[in-house]
């Protein structure tokens, strides 16, 4: 059940109408009456605008709920750049409008002004200890001298007449043989609804109810936070009059390390340590994220070998909101082999302490001989190319059998 049926009337639609039938009307009525089409019309003018002023709000689902309430006074309590949010919060109070659309209008019925979001760079070293970083921000709040009206004392705004305190406006073009309505935000009036003359603005905010401010922000990067984390200043962001203001978002960015990589509450380096070392005992010195020497060592007689880890229990990360209580600390080894080959001296001292060298057994009847040779880099290359140019190949003999293939169903 309906208020009243006026700007359905308009249209030629029962307010059963879904959306696509409310739009199916209006183009045929805007074709029939457009201005173009009836220039010496002005009753065809008239109607014109009539069947676009019930369009603007039959096709807007939260319009269309406020003249299905309550008729056209309720839209009229909103023309001067109220929005359907504000004309709920007229009729209801604080929380009208928050129980009628199921929550979610902020503070005492207000919407809620756009978050800011800001990347915030820290370091491993800023996660592992923890900082406190000092932010300036400029943001706009409510002029202190008119109280966020524009105006000075004793004077008001009036209706944009432009617009007539709607903010927006309505721009019809006609493409072909449609008719396309477009809204845009009102030019005279900047979306505000309402016009302030020159001598009645505000000295301070020179009319625009808002002012700039400086401000710092002390953000604080706590110990263990990832990456991807956000920090909230609620209602930190840009105040505008009737508006509840937005966040201050700050979402922390991790910096890549030179030494450590970072895999949850874990942490990982990687060593490069001599033979001699994986063979016989290893050992060396490492800064931690906290500027703490480490005197890393292993157990007598652990052998090292390529791609082998080592842990230290409990010096990697430290658990977000529990930092006392930290992830294991890894270290991956790769073994760098002697570059200068061995004396043959050397060599059965070698055999001495690893063991005898094995030859295998000579099967029967002639060998060929052949020494290895290291591969250059240049032969490395060109065996890359050739690996491409064979893969190529293989590529286009598919795609040309699979054409056969087709050729041969047609």
């Amino acid at each position: 059940m309906v208020k009243e049926t006026e700007l359905y009337d308009r249209l030629g639609v029962p307010p059963s109408s879904s959306t696509e039938e409310i739009k199916k009307a209006y183009r045929k009525m805007a074709m029939k009456y457009h201005p173009d089409k009836n220039p010496d019309d002005p009753a065809a003018a008239e109607k014109f605008k009539d069947v676009g002023e019930a369009y603007e709000v039959l096709s807007n689902e939260e319009k269309r709920q406020t003249y299905d309430k309550y008729g056209k006074e309720a839209l009229k309590e909103g023309g001067s750049g109220a929005s359907p949010h504000d004309i709920f919060e007229h009729f209801f109070g604080g929380g009208g409008f928050s129980s009628f659309f199921g929550g979610g209008g902020g503070r005492g019925g207000k919407r809620k002004g756009e978050d800011i979001v800001h990347e915030l760079q820290v370091t491993l070293e800023d996660l592992y200890r923890g900082k406190t970083a000092k932010l300036s921000i400029t943001r706009n709040i409510l002029c202190g001298t008119c109280d966020g009206k524009g105006a000075k004392a004793g004077a008001s705004g009036g209706e944009c007449k432009a617009c007539n305190g709607r903010g927006v406006r309505i721009i019809t073009r006609q493409i072909g043989p449609m008719i396309q309505q477009m809204q845009t935000v009102c030019n005279e009036c900047s979306g505000k609804g309402e016009t302030i003359k020159e001598e009645d603005k505000c000295k301070n905010c020179k009319g625009k109810k808002v002012v700039k401010e400086k401000k710092i922000l002390e953000v604080l990067i706590e110990k263990g936070m990832r990456h991807g984390q956000k920090i909230v200043f609620a209602n930190q962001a840009d105040e505008a009059p009737g508006m509840e203001p937005g966040d201050i978002i700050f979402v922390v960015v991790e910096k890549k390390h030179d030494v450590f990589k970072h895999n949850g509450n874990d942490l990982l380096i990687e060593l490069d340590i001599p033979l001699i070392d994986a063979l016989t005992g290893f050992q060396t010195y490492i800064k931690h994220l906290d500027d703490r020497m480490l005197h890393i060592k292993t157990e007598k007689g652990d052998i090292i070998k390529p791609g082998d880890l080592r842990i230290i229990p409990g010096e990697g990360m430290p658990h977000h909101k529990r930092p006392f209580e930290k992830g294991n600390l890894y270290l991956s080894f790769k073994i760098i082999f002697p570059e200068t080959p061995f004396t043959a001296k050397q060599m059965d001292q070698l055999s001495a302490v690893l063991g005898a060298r094995t030859n295998p057994p000579k099967p029967s009847g002639e060998t060929e001989e052949h020494i290895l040779a290291k591969v250059t880099n240049q032969e490395k290359d060109s065996r890359k190319g050739r690996r491409r140019s064979e893969a190529y190949e293989d590529e286009e003999e598919e795609g040309a059998q699979g054409s056969r293939v087709q050729c041969a169903q047609q």
